[in-house]
C-alpha cells in the first residue's frame, strides 16, 4: 500500500468517526473509524521510513578512471590487419 491509500485509510476513518451519525447493531462505526485512522497512521510513519532509507547516498568505493579517446588521424588511414 502506497502513501495514497494510507491517506485515504485516515480519511476514511475520520469520516466515519466524526462526520456519521450512523448506528448499525453489532458494529461500533466510531471503533472502525478509530481503528483506520490508527492503521493510516502506521501505514505513513512505515512509508515515510522506507522513503528516507531509498534517499542515503552512499560514495562510490572504487576511484572512477576515464580512458582517453582513441583518435584517429586522417592522414593514417584504416587498417584491418590486411593491408587494405
Amino acid at each position: 500500500m502506497g502513501l495514497g491509500g494510507c491517506i485515504i485509510l485516515i480519511a476514511v476513518g475520520a469520516i466515519l468517526t466524526f462526520a456519521t451519525d450512523w448506528h448499525m447493531q453489532g458494529v461500533n462505526l466510531t471503533v472502525v473509524g478509530l481503528i483506520l485512522m490508527a492503521v493510516g497512521l502506521i501505514g505513513v510513519a512505515t512509508f515515510s521510513g522506507i522513503a528516507r532509507r531509498r534517499r542515503v547516498v552512499v560514495p562510490p568505493t572504487t576511484p572512477v578512471v576515464e580512458e582517453t579517446p582513441h583518435h584517429h588521424h586522417r592522414g593514417e588511414g584504416y587498417t584491418d590487419g590486411y593491408g587494405v
